[in-house]
């Protein structure tokens, strides 16, 4: 990968945003291997149990890089062109929006570690993870109704569930920037940190999460992220087929003989 780089150590993994120089904003190039990747940890999450999602230098993302307006060749690959809608124009953003969708899909938890700007783009990529932390000074926003657009990435679905409508559609549209402390305050992240403690916040959440049992936290999360878009018995519904998979688990054996030895747990994922 040119744009993104993947660490992995032990159940941890890191997954940078890595053009610094500008300010990791988004390229075609970015979102075709985001999506790439999301194909491949769809398929084959690994040994990874929680991911954090960050960007290397002084910014999380600054948002679009100017020279997507500019460049002609948007596909993100060749595969399935097509396959979602009709008009190709509307096919093309559904393909690009994959690009941040893996993140509430795929069964391990999503941690973004946001500093300096977490802007359009940056900030719905941030939108897509399970969790946000916030260093103190982070400047944030949904902007693209400057440039005659709307949040295409998610922003318009995933800001709402988090700030409510009115809040959504007051900083959609009037593009606004708001900092850290109030993104905390209206509930936009989870933890607001300084900008020192932001990389061991993030890996001290990511290691607490790596430590539960996987098989629980991937039907958690499978469940708590359907209870936006079902009725509460179909919701019920799949909490209980989640449990059935932890309840004949060899990882729910092993919670259980850890406590009575007085042991931290060992789990296998299975």
């Amino acid at each position: 990968m040119n744009t993104l780089r993947l660490e992995v150590d032990g159940h941890i993994g890191r997954l940078v945003l890595d053009r610094p120089d500008k300010l990791n904003s988004f390229t075609v190039e970015m979102w075709h291997e985001l999506r790439s990747l999301g194909q491949e940890l769809l398929a084959d999450p690994g040994d990874i149990r929680a991911l954090i999602v960050t960007g290397e230098g002084r910014a999380f993302s600054s948002g679009i890089d100017t020279t997507v307006f500019s460049d002609g060749n948007v596909q993100l690959g060749a595969d399935d062109v097509g396959a979602r809608h009709a008009d190709p124009v509307v096919d093309g953003i559904m393909r690009t929006q994959e690009a941040y969708s893996w993140l509430e899909e795929v069964p391990f938890a999503t941690i973004a570690a946001v500093r300096g700007y977490a802007l359009g783009a940056g900030l719905q990529i941030a939108l897509a993870c399970d969790m946000r932390i916030f260093a103190r000074g982070t400047s944030v926003g949904l902007l693209e109704m400057k440039y005659g657009i709307l949040p295409d990435l998610g922003g318009t679905q995933r800001l709402p569930r988090l700030v409510g409508p009115g809040k959504a559609k007051e900083l959609i549209f009037t593009s606004a920037r708001i900092e850290a402390e109030e993104a905390h305050r209206i509930g936009l992240c989870e933890q607001l940190v300084s900008d020192e403690e932001l990389e061991q916040a993030a890996n001290t959440l990511a290691q607490r999460i790596a430590d539960q049992p996987p098989l629980a936290v991937r039907y958690a999360k499978r469940a708590i992220n359907a209870s936006f878009d079902v009725a509460i018995e179909d919701g019920l519904r799949i909490e209980a087929e989640g449990q059935a998979v932890c309840l004949h688990s060899d990882d729910m054996k092993e919670a259980i003989v850890a406590f009575i030895e007085e042991r931290p747990p060992v789990y296998q994922n299975r």
